[in-house]
């Protein structure tokens, strides 16, 4: 659980970080995904989880 409690706060850092540092490039990008069709935005959301998939595999080996 300490593990999963760390990697849950390193993903929030990572995540937070460009809201933190570039906040009207943010809003740019969040009207632009806003623009795009949900069959892209899905096809992106299966390609991010396959290659964390494969990262993850990648650190156990």
């Amino acid at each position: 659980m300490q593990f999963f409690l760390s990697v849950l706060g390193m993903v929030m850092v990572v995540e937070g970080l460009p809201y933190f540092a570039f906040p009207e490039k943010m809003k740019l990008l969040i009207q632009q995904l806003l623009e795009m069709p949900e069959s892209a935005l899905r096809k992106f959301g299966f390609v991010l989880m396959l290659a964390g998939v494969g990262l993850v595999y990648m650190g156990k080996r």
